[in-house]
């Protein structure tokens, strides 16, 4: 067991640059608990995954969510489930911080 803060999630910062702030959490025997605080105006860089199914709740902010070739706002309490191979990318339209959480099984393959 495990219990964590949406906004400390704990882990190991894995990316700091000027376009975002990303932190994994592993736990149990599968799982990573992901954070990332993607600043004003920036986006990520967008992949998908042969063998992962991932979970992306946001937390704070405003922007939008590329899965596939649909791009869609998204927003504080907003969940998106994203398949395996499906290609997504996050966007933050604002001038404030868009923070979330992403889970996945194993470890980052990206």
């Amino acid at each position: 067991m495990q219990k964590v803060h949406v906004e400390k999630i704990g882990g190991e910062v894995i990316t700091d640059t000027s376009e975002y702030l990303l932190t994994d959490n592993p736990f149990g025997e599968h799982l990573t608990l992901s954070s990332t605080q993607l600043r004003a105006n920036e986006k990520t860089t967008g992949h998908s995954h042969d063998n992962q199914e991932e979970v992306y709740y946001f937390h704070k902010g405003k922007g939008e969510m590329q899965v596939d070739d649909e791009r869609f706002p998204v927003e504080a309490g907003d969940i998106v489930c994203v398949n395996i191979g499906e290609f997504h990318r996050v966007f933050n339209t604002g001038v404030f911080g868009l923070y979330f959480i992403c889970v996945f099984e194993g470890g980052r393959n990206h």
